[in-house]
Formats: C-alpha cells, sequence, structure tokens
C-alpha cells in the first residue's frame, strides 16, 4: 500500500502508545482493542510490512469516526484521523474499499448523498419553496437534514422565520463534499464535489451552514483541499447567536433544566463552544456534562449507521448514560445527526431537543 512517509511516522509512533485508548467512543461502545487508534495503527503498520493484507483491517479502518478526541488528548501531536483517512484514500484508488462503503460512495457520486435518496419530504420542499427566492442570504441544510431529519430541517427553516431573516434555501441543492471527504478523503470526486458546492456558495454573501458536519468541510477542509469559497461562511448556531444578542429572537427564558450535546466538528475543529451556550441560555438553565466543550464525546451519526447500526446505538447509549449520571433530564442537540442517533435510542428517560426545538417551543 502507497502511503506518505508523514503518515508512516505517524503509524509507527501511534502503534504501540496507548494515551488516547480511554477517550475513543468507537472503543468504548464496542469494548474491542481492535476499535481503537492504536490498534488501527498496529494494523497498518502490518499492512506497510506486508505481514498482512488491507483487506483484513478495512472494516477496522471505518470505524473512525473521525471525531478528533484522540488528536485532542495527544499531547505528542500524533493523528490518527489523519492516517486513517490516507489509507481509506488509497483502498479506493486501488479498489479495496469493501462493498459497503463503495456502496455509499456510488450513491454520493450518483445522488449526491450517501443514503441513495432523490427526494425530500413534501412539507420540507414546501417549505425549501418559499424561500426559492434570491438573497443575499443561503441556508446551506446538507444531506443529513435534507434526507434523513426533515422534521429538524423545516424547524430551521422556521427558526430563521421567526426571527425576521430572509434567505434563500435552494430546492436543488450542492452536496458538500463532506460525505465522500469521510468515505475516501481527498480524491479527484471530493474535491470536484466540494468545488461545485464552492461555486453555488460564492453567489451569496453569507451562507448559514446548519450540519456542523458539513460546516467543517466548508469552512476548513475546502481551504486545506485548495477549494476557493469567497462567500462568508458561519455556522447555524454563530448564526443564532447573533440574533439573540441583537434581539431579533426574542427568547424567554425558562426553568427547564438541559444539557448541552457539543458537536465534535464545531468545539473540536472550529473551536466553537459559546454560540451554542448563547442561544440554549437564553431559553433555558444550562448545566454541562462532566466532558463537554472541546471534550466532547461524539455521540453518534446517521452515516455510519448505514453500516454499523448497532455500535452506532451503543455509542448513543453511552452519551445518554453520560447524561443520566449527572441527573440530566434533557439534551439539546446542535446537530441532526447526533440528534437522530440520540433520538434513535428507545426508552433512555431523556428528552432529546434541538436548538430549534428549544426555541420554537
Amino acid at each position: 500500500m502507497m502511503m506518505s512517509e508523514k503518515c508512516k511516522q505517524h503509524v509507527d509512533s501511534c502503534r504501540f502508545c496507548w494515551m488516547c485508548h480511554h477517550i475513543c467512543p468507537i472503543g468504548n461502545a464496542t469494548g474491542h482493542e481492535r476499535s481503537t487508534p492504536r490498534a488501527r495503527a498496529l494494523g497498518i503498520s502490518l499492512v506497510n510490512r506486508e505481514a498482512i493484507e488491507l483487506s483484513e483491517i478495512m472494516d477496522n479502518i471505518y470505524e473512525c469516526a473521525g471525531c478528533m478526541a484522540c488528536v485532542k488528548e495527544c499531547v505528542t501531536g500524533w493523528d490518527p484521523v489523519m492516517f486513517t483517512k490516507e489509507v481509506r484514500m488509497q483502498a479506493a484508488m486501488e479498489d479495496k474499499l469493501p462493498a459497503y462503503v463503495n456502496k455509499l460512495v456510488d450513491a454520493c457520486l450518483d445522488c449526491g448523498n450517501a443514503y441513495g435518496k432523490t427526494a425530500i419530504c413534501d412539507t420540507l420542499r414546501a417549505k425549501i419553496a418559499s424561500h426559492s427566492e434570491a438573497t443575499d442570504t443561503l441556508l446551506f441544510l446538507g444531506t443529513d437534514a435534507r434526507y434523513m431529519a426533515c422534521k429538524q430541517a423545516v424547524k430551521a427553516i422556521e427558526v430563521l422565520e421567526k426571527a425576521g431573516v430572509r434567505f434563500t434555501v435552494l430546492a436543488d441543492e450542492p452536496a458538500s463534499g463532506a460525505q465522500l471527504d469521510f468515505l475516501v478523503g481527498a480524491l479527484e470526486e471530493t474535491k470536484e464535489q466540494m468545488a461545485k458546492a464552492a461555486g453555488i456558495m460564492n453567489g451569496y454573501k453569507t451562507v448559514v451552514i446548519y450540519d456542523p458536519f458539513d460546516a467543517k468541510a466548508i469552512k476548513q477542509t475546502y481551504h486545506e483541499y485548495g477549494v476557493e469559497l469567497s462567500a462568508k461562511a458561519v455556522t447555524y448556531t454563530a448564526f443564532l447567536a447573533e440574533l439573540v444578542q441583537s434581539g431579533a429572537l426574542q427568547a424567554k427564558k425558562t426553568d427547564r433544566r438541559v444539557v448541552f450535546q457539543d458537536p465534535c466538528q464545531l468545539s473540536r475543529d472550529l473551536e466553537e463552544t459559546e454560540e451554542a451556550r448563547t442561544v440554549i441560555s437564553a431559553y433555558a438553565q444550562l448545566d454541562e456534562m462532566l466532558l463537554h466543550g472541546k471534550e466532547t464525546v461524539w455521540a453518534g451519526n446517521i452515516l455510519m449507521a448505514q453500516y454499523m447500526p448497532d455500535v452506532i446505538d451503543l455509542v448513543a447509549k453511552r452519551r445518554l448514560f453520560n447524561a443520566t449520571s449527572i441527573g440530566a433530564t434533557a439534551i439539546v442537540t446542535a446537530s441532526p445527526a447526533e440528534y437522530t442517533a440520540l433520538k434513535n435510542v428507545k426508552d433512555s428517560g431523556v428528552e432529546i431537543l434541538s436548538i430549534e426545538d428549544l426555541i420554537l417551543a
């Protein structure tokens, strides 16, 4: 397998190190040593030394959520997510992807989303149609919200309506490229999808990005891949915080007590932790989980649930356990993917809310 010297150095440094062993949400959920970053590095090093075949470790390569908890925890600066993404890219180039990953990649290329969806729900379609007029501000909903969390997408639009914002939503919104980047990394197909999306976004002064998964790609990865974005990119939570602070969203604070599930893309990748708290604190009493902000624990997503649903369910259950351990009865989310993963856990005893739910209530 072809691998850059930089990634080989990171692999050989991580393969016998236990520094991030305790923090991996997948490893903690499965209880399997093979699910940890250390074991992933060890497997890759064996492939590099031609001791085993790449196919023997590909399932393990796709257990990584890319949540960056391991990178944040490492005081010596090694990056398991970087070499995991490079192995995914190399496997794609060598036609050695697992069949279930090929199916998701093909759907991204054919339909613009990994789920193979070609239609959105009628309610969301009507909402989008009511904001088809060109304005300076584009609300970018993302594939998870449009195709897998339709009700939350509708609520995201309704919150901006409530604030009196003039904005546009595209009926034929392009894929951000975030899903392809997760699945196969910096291939030309990924960059082409990102460039196409950026070209459309550049027709607006401001792009408000609803999904943190897309926000990381648009605000960070585009630049890394040489994709030019001239529009001002703002996360949905940051945009809402401005609306609350300006008075455009007039909040009435209640005695309701909630905790916030920080999306790792906002808190770790984009270093945005206070904006969502500004919004939530205007509507409810905000408590904190033991691990929050940059220390947040990833709570699952929709994409990985397509090929490892039982594990994602365990990840979400563990995060709910973190909440109930401090007596929390309601979690507020800012990610349609985490909202869906947490909501899919039955009889948790914890109310799952999005920021939009809190505002519209």
